[in-house]
């Protein structure tokens, strides 16, 4: 690989590719950001649609790893991603880390498609599998919209827990997969380090902040419903209630170690996270 690595960030202006984008700079690695709205001036900025295979030759030009998410919103990405990682290795690419996550085993629908199609066509590769993301509770997602507007957060979850994570974490072992010098050619299970409930969410948020937050737990049906109501496709919104079901039955109540293995150090807990964001929620 050449003495100064190039990664392409697809995603790169989102949750975990703006992440990565900083800390590969902050190790003097070359960036080259993916964007279907590249800000005009912007050196690292390049013009990337995964619907316009006409922006993929020159995005890949002088980059040798890409740090990978899957097109958004397409049930089946694999026909999309083929051809780019074929032209990908063409230019030169030798690593990849791919994006996924802990609710997607290799071979299921979906992304999962994308973790043996990773492994067996890509010299050094990774595969991220992180929990769900403690920036929900604040970003652009339902459960943060819910909490400005109604201060409640509404799941099909139930009682199940789950080991949320920060995004920064999930960065942080991207970057080291990215850069390492021996490749991992692994899949990395990304978790925060403790399981809860997103009553136990609630809780914590209610201590830190001083507004009461509460957890509605409603059926899947109903769920879908809601979900649906908000112009999401009834299709996508099933898939996403779903998600609520297994937790439920506690398909995410578990804690990994790969961000103390990887990084040295040890992932943020969701109370650090919510003392750290109480702006966020009190804004």
């Amino acid at each position: 690989m050449s003495p100064r690595p190039t990664t392409l960030v697809i995603g790169g202006t989102g949750t975990t590719g703006s992440r990565v984008a900083t800390l590969l700079r902050d190790r003097s690695a070359a960036v080259r950001i993916a964007t279907r709205r590249p800000v005009e001036g912007n050196a690292e900025h390049v013009r990337f649609d995964w619907a316009d295979p006409a922006t993929h030759s020159a995005a890949l030009a002088g980059v040798d790893r890409i740090y990978l998410v899957a097109p958004i919103g397409a049930a089946d990405p694999a026909p999309i991603v083929e051809p780019f990682l074929d032209g990908a290795l063409a230019a030169g690419v030798r690593r990849v880390v791919l994006l996924s996550s802990s609710a997607i085993p290799e071979g299921a629908t979906g992304v999962g498609a994308l973790h043996r199609m990773v492994r067996t066509v890509v010299p050094e590769w990774t595969v991220l599998r992180p929990s769900w993301f403690m920036q929900n509770f604040v970003g652009d997602h339902p459960v943060a919209h819910g909490i400005r507007a109604d201060r409640e957060i509404v799941t099909a979850t139930g009682a199940g827990r789950v080991a949320f994570v920060d995004a920064d974490d999930i960065a942080a072992v991207a970057v080291r997969a990215l850069l390492d010098a021996v490749p991992h050619n692994t899949e990395h299970l990304i978790t925060g380090p403790e399981a809860i409930g997103y009553a136990d969410a609630a809780d914590i948020i209610t201590r830190t902040t001083g507004l009461t937050i509460r957890h509605r737990s409603v059926s899947t049906r109903d769920l879908v419903t809601r979900i649906a109501a908000t112009g999401v496709p009834a299709e996508f919104a099933a898939v996403l209630a779903a998600l609520d079901e297994d937790i439920r039955h506690g398909t995410e109540d578990r804690v990994s170690p790969a961000v103390q293995a990887v990084t040295g150090r040890p992932p943020r807990s969701f109370s650090e996270f919510v003392t750290s964001h109480r702006n966020a929620f009190t804004a």
